[in-house]
């Protein structure tokens, strides 16, 4: 369990700095700002690698959690960074980011409280 806690720190490090990335921010912004765009794809991607090192026992006990897109994104920063669609990055980090950082979250304290996820 101690790597999913590790994993699970890692997802709600990166959650949150997508949405302070992004408060506030247009894609204009964001374009013009190279520092910020570098960091918001940074953060994508950990969120992605950190999601990908969750346990499959953890993730099972958690459905509610959208695991997979995470993964989905991390793969088309990776793979095709020079099509990143800014718009899509930013109305995630507005509409999905704070619900998945929420149910992380919730997940994080069961597993504190209970030392288990379920």
């Amino acid at each position: 369990m101690r790597p999913d806690r590790l994993a699970l720190a890692e997802i709600m490090d990166a959650a949150e700095q997508i949405i302070a990335l992004t408060a506030g921010m247009s894609v204009a912004d964001i374009e013009s700002d190279r520092t910020v765009r570098d960091a918001l794809l940074w953060n994508f991607t950990v969120l992605g690698e950190a999601v990908a090192q969750v346990s499959d026992e953890t993730k099972a006990a958690a459905p509610d959690v959208e695991w997979r897109e995470p993964g989905r994104i991390r793969n088309r920063i990776v793979h095709g960074y020079w099509s990143a669609d800014l718009e899509v990055l930013l109305a995630t980090a507005r509409a999905d980011i704070p619900r998945f950082l929420a149910s992380v979250v919730e997940l994080a304290e069961r597993i504190q409280k209970d030392g288990r996820p379920s």
